[in-house]
């Protein structure tokens, strides 16, 4: 039986107080079988999130009632997992990695190839709906050092239920780790869809940094990802399933 939310069209919401940046950006994407929504503030943002099942937000983060990156930040807080690209002005660096360490899964400085960003939704959105499932597929818990990662609600699970949320970028990561567990994985390997330039994309870094932290939550956590200099990143732990 074919899965519902797969057998549907995906839904991408295009939030942009620039009427004309947002007919841009829609316009390009009526070539693909997206269903497209669009919304001008924060406002009709949450609306739209409250009435319809949405798989990618393209976000700006110059709204008029708000800033992008708060609403980044209190939706992954609330547990979503909807995909975020954000699509901004702002193209200094300490902007783009907040913004990943907010929980988006991409960033997009404007002016930018519209092109460009139509791939990077293809990547978010195949990715996504093709989540990898454990080698036991019956599974729901791949445990690993004093952790559990929950591959269904996509979360971690701390030895006292404690539940630490997931952005959908660092969830792919680590189940990637823990489809290979004690392998270096190249940046290639982790960051497919930017093979090309993974050598000098430092994206990669930052997901494995805020993964870091987030397992260091537990004694000897922090030293589950281990870095292996030129070479890439290694999960240092054996996984089993249950």
């Amino acid at each position: 039986m074919v899965d519902s939310a797969l057998a549907r069209p995906a839904t991408v919401l295009v939030v942009d107080d620039d009427a004309d940046i947002r007919e841009l950006i829609v316009g390009q994407l009526r070539q693909e079988n997206y269903r497209l929504l669009s919304a001008s503030n924060l406002i009709e943002l949450r609306q739209t999130l409250r009435e319809e099942p949405v798989d990618l937000i393209v976000l700006d983060l110059n709204l008029p009632d708000g800033d992008g990156l708060s609403l980044c930040r209190e939706l992954r807080a609330e547990g979503s997992d909807v995909q975020i690209i954000m699509v901004t002005a702002r193209g200094s660096a300490i902007d783009r990695v907040l913004g990943l360490e907010l929980g988006a899964d991409d960033y997009l400085t404007k002016p930018f190839e519209p092109r460009e960003l139509l791939v990077r939704i293809r990547n978010l959105l195949r990715r996504s709906r093709s989540e990898p499932v454990p080698r036991n597929g019956a599974m729901r818990y791949a445990h690993f050092g004093p952790w559990r990662l929950d591959l269904q609600q996509r979360r971690l699970v701390a030895p006292d239920e404690r539940l630490v949320m997931l952005s959908s970028a660092e969830f792919r990561l680590l189940n990637r780790f823990i489809e290979e567990p004690n392998v270096v994985l190249a940046r290639e390997t982790l960051l497919p869809e930017r093979r090309a330039t993974a050598a000098f994309d430092r994206s990669i870094d930052l997901q494995v940094s805020r993964l870091r932290q987030k397992l260091a939550a537990i004694a000897g956590g922090d030293e589950l990802i281990l870095t292996v200099r030129g070479e890439g990143y290694v999960l240092a732990s054996g996984v089993d399933y249950s």
